[in-house]
């Protein structure tokens, strides 16, 4: 689900193509991963870099209900991923924190840096899987020092206009598509009174993605 797990399968493949005697290309692929896997911002505090980028989120198909006459059975859309990336990151000093909950930040075998997914609840639909579960948006990302005891920087992530406001149309193209990422990023906005967050439970199935619609631990 996470944008650098499936380029890194995707590699894995070009490269068994090229043994096998095929002219491959991986950087013939790199246009799709972009598009596929927008860029959403990055911030960088203390030398380290955090970048946001969208993910995969599978949407779980309803029950079904009457709509115009016929039987339609909706998707639970309000649930969406992203995968936070960072680089330069001292996993002894240094922890990233979503929403005040601790990200499991894994190693991606390159030195210094790390990735994780993070799972939340977009918007607040009519119907869906969670009615109870509150919306997430937006994402606070906090880098948390442990040398100082805080945090030290970090960004937000806005679903949608920052300012609360409905866009009254699609982007025309892909200009305007990327200046409305760009307007729902922050590289600001940490919260300064953060404390250490505890650790998270362990979760054998996605150990690599914080979702947030379950519950912190006690």
């Amino acid at each position: 689900m996470l944008p650098h797990y499936l380029w890194a399968d995707l590699m894995a493949v070009v490269a068994e193509l090229v043994e096998a005697g095929h002219p491959f290309d991986g950087a013939w692929f790199e246009p799709f991963l972009e598009f596929r896997f927008p860029h959403y911002g990055r911030a960088t505090y203390e030398g380290v870099e955090i970048e946001l980028r969208m993910a995969l989120e599978p949407w779980l198909v309803l029950g079904e209900e009457a709509a115009l006459q016929r039987q339609a059975r909706g998707v639970d859309s309000a649930v969406e991923r992203l995968q936070v990336t960072c680089r330069g990151f001292d996993a002894d000093r240094f922890l990233l924190a979503c929403n005040g909950r601790r990200v499991p930040l894994q190693p991606t075998g390159v030195a210094d840096e790390f990735v994780a997914g993070v799972r939340y609840k977009a918007w607040a639909p009519p119907f869906g899987l969670h009615p109870t579960v509150p919306v997430h948006a937006p994402l606070v990302f906090d880098l948390f020092d442990r040398r100082v005891g805080r945090s030290v920087g970090g960004c937000v992530y806005h679903v949608t206009h920052p300012g609360g406001l409905a866009y009254e149309r699609f982007p025309v193209n892909a200009h305007e598509a990327e200046s409305r990422r760009i307007s729902r990023f922050w590289a600001h906005g940490h919260s300064a009174a953060l404390r250490e967050p505890p650790p998270e439970r362990h979760d054998p199935d996605h150990p690599y993605t914080l979702d947030l619609r379950r519950l912190p631990p006690s």
